[in-house]
C-alpha cells in the first residue's frame, strides 16, 4: 500500500502528539521488539519509535528492517524517531483521506 501525500500530511498531523511505544535500544533489533511493533501497529496503525542506536545509517537501516519485515508504511523520520503506519485489514481505526 504506498501513501498519497496528503494521506502522509494527515497521519503526520495524528502522529505529533503521540509518544514513543516501542524503543529500539543499543542491542539493535531483535526478535522479540519487532513482535511488539507488529502488536502495536495491529492494535494502533499509527506509531511512533525511537531508535536509540548508533549513527544516522545504522538507524537508517533498522528503520527500514523494520519496514520490511513488518509491511508497515513509514509516515516521517525525524532524527531517532520514526512514524510507521500499517491498517488493520479487521479493524480499521484511521479514516485516511
Amino acid at each position: 500500500m504506498s501513501l498519497s501525500n496528503p494521506q502522509i500530511r494527515h497521519l503526520r498531523g495524528l502522529a505529533h502528539s503521540l509518544k514513543p511505544v516501542v524503543m529500539v535500544g543499543q542491542h539493535g533489533l531483535r526478535e522479540s521488539v519487532l513482535e511488539e511493533i507488529g502488536i502495536a501497529l495491529d492494535f494502533h496503525e499509527l506509531i511512533k519509535i525511537k531508535v536509540s542506536a548508533g549513527d544516522r545509517d545504522e538507524r537508517d537501516k533498522i528503520i527500514g528492517n523494520i519496514v520490511g519485515q513488518t509491511g508497515a508504511e513509514r509516515v516521517q523520520r525525524i532524527g531517532n524517531m520514526a512514524v510507521l503506519f500499517r491498517r488493520n485489514p479487521k479493524k480499521p481505526k484511521i479514516v485516511l483521506p
